[in-house]
């Protein structure tokens, strides 16, 4: 799962970059500056959990005995596709229900980082 977790976060890395620079450049006349925020908080979350990903599968190619690393991958991961997922959507639809499931992403980044630790703590790696 090492591998697949380097391109995860590469393609996540990726599209943080591009969201980015779509959100700067291309959203900037087009919404309010409050949903611009709400779109650039997406994009942050995003890349800080792409770099997690980059992280956790050099970590995991190294030691692939270490499931607790596909457990917090997986929730990362899961967590990008809710949390920034949804303010995406928020931002750009003004659609405010899906709101109801940025939470959950939260939730996911909070328990895959939780998962991680606790992992590290007991395996001693």
């Amino acid at each position: 799962m090492g591998k697949v977790f380097i391109v995860v976060g590469a393609i996540n890395g990726f599209l943080s970059v591009a969201l980015g620079a779509f959100g700067a450049h291309g959203l900037r006349s087009q919404i309010s500056a409050h949903m611009l925020t709400v779109f650039q908080t997406g994009v942050q979350y995003q890349m800080y959990h792409a770099l997690a990903l980059l992280f956790i599968g050099l970590w995991a190619a190294k030691n692939p005995q270490l499931r607790y690393l596909n457990w917090s991958g997986g929730l990362l991961l899961a967590g990008i596709v809710l949390f920034s997922g949804s303010l995406y959507l928020l931002a750009l639809t003004g659609t405010r229900s899906v709101g109801i499931i940025t939470p959950f992403g939260g939730i996911c980044f909070l328990s895959g980082w939780a998962v991680l630790a606790v992992g590290s703590l007991k395996s001693g790696k």
